[in-house]
């Protein structure tokens, strides 16, 4: 379905208007997937989220540690100065000796080993550690999803504001026309002056629409430098071509049980629910005993006087059990706080399946009427054609004034924009309605820019200067 070959026209004339009123040179378009590829490595939202993810994947790492065997090694080194005051009497000749100062230097050091062999605190912390970074692996996956959508509706949001100016354009150029042969009219006395007046206003009207349309375009321009960290001057259209479809299956039931087993936001869901009950049972946990086995190596050098000799090596084998008896009540409040936050957890995820349930429902709906109005705004362009023509020539032969023929006119470009609008509701609320099932990805953005057309690109207009213009007009 396409527009009427005298629709296509009237905006092909706006279209070289719009162009011919911008400064900017002439370069080359950019499509929907290169805007996207940029948006993936210049989106701050996409980049927190990659930095957040990365962050959440060392959960795992880090609980593991508890599990697995801990390694320390100490030494030391130390002076040391004896002073024996008095005097010993020797035994063998009992003449009293003193005992000479006895300085000297000892070093050593020791190293242990030790294995957790029971601690199911911390294998249950493990356990909600591989959870959470799952939940997390979804959480990003869903960004990565939403970022789709974000370059789609700003993409689209370009196109639909340059949709609404070249329908405001012809419109003030037709209504322009239309005021200047009331002039002439009015000025061999054909019709009153109140014809004139009612056009001039219906002009100034379209003016302050073209003008706000105009400012509205620049503004979605800019909009992408948000997602992508660049300026645009041009982007290619969405060809006429692209097909409006049912979505298929077409039953909904069936969309919304894909939707409760495959979207991202319902698996990070059960995802954090998990964790949040291997959690309770690590707190839950917290009173049973851990038991650990360590091996211990020292090797001890001394210069004093010491009747084992001067180097002492050591190897000791232990096995210590620990038993939490009373910790002023910590392990129960912890245990209360896991279970409070597992509760927390279900919930949420119930929360998602019925907005999930509640979204995907709505959205297949939207699409479906998508495909209808886009068909319905085709026909009410058509009819509405045919509508101002016959207005037009009740003008001419007196039977309907200038005040019908604006408004038909009005009608007319009204319509064409409905229907450009309707077909931009239809791409942005299909991508939507898969990514409420999940199955949103890339190759659907494929699909949609290979009806990418670089013939007739979206050309970004200086709205400052053209604002200018005009109001300088209206001055002089």
């Amino acid at each position: 379905m396409q527009p009427t070959r005298r629709s296509k026209k009237r905006l092909q004339v706006a279209s070289a208007l719009l162009v011919s009123m911008t400064l900017a040179p002439l370069s080359w378009s950019e499509s929907l997937l290169e805007v996207y590829e940029t948006a993936k490595e210049n989106d701050p939202v996409l980049g927190a989220a990659a930095s957040g993810y990365e962050a959440r994947q060392e959960a795992v790492p880090q609980a593991r540690a508890f599990l697995l065997p801990n390694i320390a090694a100490s030494g030391q080194s130390a002076w040391n100065e004896r002073r024996f005051p008095g005097a010993v009497v020797d035994t063998g000749t009992g003449v009293p000796t003193e005992v000479p100062d006895d300085d000297f230097n000892s070093h050593g050091w020791q190293a242990e080993v030790r294995q957790p062999v029971f601690d199911a605190e911390s294998w249950f912390d493990f356990t909600s550690a591989k959870a959470s970074v799952t939940e997390a692996e979804r959480a990003f996956a869903s960004e990565q999803q939403l970022l789709i959508v974000r370059v789609v509706e700003a993409y689209l949001n370009v196109l639909r504001a340059q949709d609404l100016l070249e329908s405001t354009m012809a419109e003030e150029a037709a209504v322009k026309r239309q005021l200047e042969q009331v002039q002439q009219r009015f000025d061999v006395g054909l019709v009153a002056i109140t014809d004139v007046l009612e056009a001039q206003a219906v002009y100034d009207n379209t003016v302050v629409r073209r003008i706000q349309a105009d400012a509205d375009q620049d503004i979605f321009f800019e909009s992408l430098r948000t997602l992508t960290g660049r300026s645009y001057s041009q982007l290619n259209r969405i060809s006429e071509t692209l097909p409006i479809v049912d979505p298929d299956p077409q039953n909904e039931d069936e969309w919304v049980d894909t939707a409760l087993q495959s979207n991202l936001n319902i698996q990070s869901a059960q995802a954090q629910v998990l964790a949040a009950e291997r959690s309770l049972k690590a707190r839950r946990s917290g009173h049973l005993p851990t038991i650990d086995v360590s091996v211990t190596e020292s090797h001890f050098v001394t210069g004093g006087l010491n009747f084992l000799g001067d180097t002492t090596n050591t190897t000791t084998y232990a096995a210590s059990i620990n038993v939490p008896i009373y910790q002023g009540g910590l392990t129960s409040a912890r245990a209360r706080e896991a279970r409070a936050l597992a509760d927390q957890s279900r919930q949420f995820l119930l929360d998602q399946q019925l907005t999930v349930t509640r979204n995907t429902r709505s959205l297949f709906r939207a699409v479906a009427t998508d495909v209808v109005r886009v068909r319905a705004r085709l026909r009410s362009i058509r009819s509405t054609e045919s509508a101002l023509e016959a207005v037009e020539t009740g003008y001419e032969v007196g039977t309907r004034n200038i005040v019908d023929v604006l408004q038909a006119q009005q009608r007319l470009y009204l319509s064409e924009f409905d229907y450009a609008d309707s077909r931009y509701n239809y791409m942005g609320n299909f991508l939507l309605l898969k990514r409420a099932v999940g199955t949103l990805e890339e190759a659907d953005l494929i699909d949609l820019n290979a009806y990418a057309d670089a013939s007739n690109p979206v050309q970004r207009v200086n709205s400052l200067l053209n604002r200018s213009v005009d109001l300088g007009t209206e001055q002089r």
